[in-house]
């Protein structure tokens, strides 16, 4: 038993630790050309003998290794310029770091738990959940989180210069070129694309099917009031998916509720959030359960809350679960709860 909980372990840590690595070196890679430009520039100015080599080190995706003991008596110059050559690579790759929102790890979060209660909760009674899954959907969401950021920003490119919280993001302040963006979208979705061929067949078919709320999601707000609905049947998807990936097919009396559960509670922590731009949103007509609320904002997330909570219950009666479960589900009740009645709104004048 231990063997197999620790072959599981290393086989999901190399997934996640490989699959972080690759997508680095993707967006390392528009480094290459400002690298190369650099290096030229500053070829001319030192003195290199024969013994100094520069050299790319694959394995390690990025890593820069130059013999520096000779290339100029003046040691402080030297170090001025190795440290702009590095400085450049930053430069370069830090707006596709900042594009896939690898600052703000709670969406990565949020994507990856549905997945990780689905695969838990279909685990055989009195077992681990299946760590293999795990460490795969977790690669998955950590992609695919960064996928959606890139699709969201493509779409919203013209409205994120009109709101404050979002006019500083690389595509609105040219950090990276329209073209750039989406050369690095196809490698993420190529990197989403082998996480999710390692799923069985119906899985394959029903994550494929997610790729289209992803797509759609950044045009809701733009429709209709309700594009935190749309967010959640997005970023839950994977309580059906999980679900299918250990046991082959969705088990909808188990799923449905856990799906709807998770997409009460996306509607719930994301109506939160856009209540910070309700005065930029009506400013540019772009619409959100914020400004659809309005003034009863505390009343409809209660009665999400209410709809999440009696989801998560029917969700546990079908899947036969016990009084940790149930617990659980009280703690979280009286988090939310908790957190509706001490949120404060400010009204915003049309």
């Amino acid at each position: 038993m231990s063997i197999n909980l620790f072959k599981h372990l290393d086989t999901a840590s190399f997934w996640f630790l490989s699959s972080l690595k690759i997508l680095y070196t993707m967006f390392a890679l528009k480094a290459c050309s400002t690298l190369a430009v650099t290096i030229a520039k500053l070829a001319p100015e030192v003195r290199f003998n024969q013994k100094t080599l520069t050299a790319i080190n694959y394995k390690k995706c990025f890593t820069i290794t130059t013999n520096l003991r000779n290339v100029s008596t003046d040691k402080k110059e030297n170090d001025k310029k190795v440290t702009h050559l590095f400085k450049q690579i930053k430069d370069a790759t830090t707006p596709y770091a900042q594009l896939m929102r690898l600052d703000k790890p709670i969406g990565t979060y949020l994507l990856y738990w549905p997945c990780a209660w689905s695969i838990g909760l279909s685990s055989s009674p009195g077992s681990w959940p299946d760590l293999y899954m795990l460490g795969l959907f977790a690669t998955g969401a950590f992609i695919m989180r960064g996928a959606g950021c890139t699709i969201n920003d493509l779409w919203d490119k013209d409205i994120d210069g009109k709101v404050e919280r979002t006019k500083s993001r690389p595509l609105v302040s040219g950090k990276i070129e329209h073209m750039d963006a989406i050369y690095f979208l196809g490698g993420q979705l190529a990197l989403g694309l082998l996480v999710l061929v390692e799923l069985n067949t119906n899985s394959i078919l029903l994550g494929v099917s997610s790729v289209a709320l992803v797509i759609a999601y950044p045009l809701m707000k733009r429709i209709t009031y309700w594009p935190q609905l749309v967010l959640g049947m997005t970023f839950n998807w994977g309580a059906l998916l999980g679900w299918c990936a250990t046991q082959g097919s969705v088990d909808w009396s188990a799923c449905l509720p856990l799906y709807m559960s998770g997409i009460c509670w996306t509607i719930v922590y994301d109506t939160i959030y856009a209540h910070q731009d309700k005065k930029d949103d009506l400013a540019i007509g772009v619409k959100s359960t914020a400004l659809r609320f309005g003034d009863k904002t505390k009343v409809w997330l209660s009665g999400f809350t209410t709809a999440m909570i009696s989801g998560l219950v029917t969700t546990g009666i079908v899947c036969d679960q016990t009084w940790p479960y149930y617990s659980s589900i009280a703690i979280v009740a009286a988090h939310l709860t908790q957190q509706v009645i001490e949120v404060i709104f400010r009204k915003v004048l049309k």
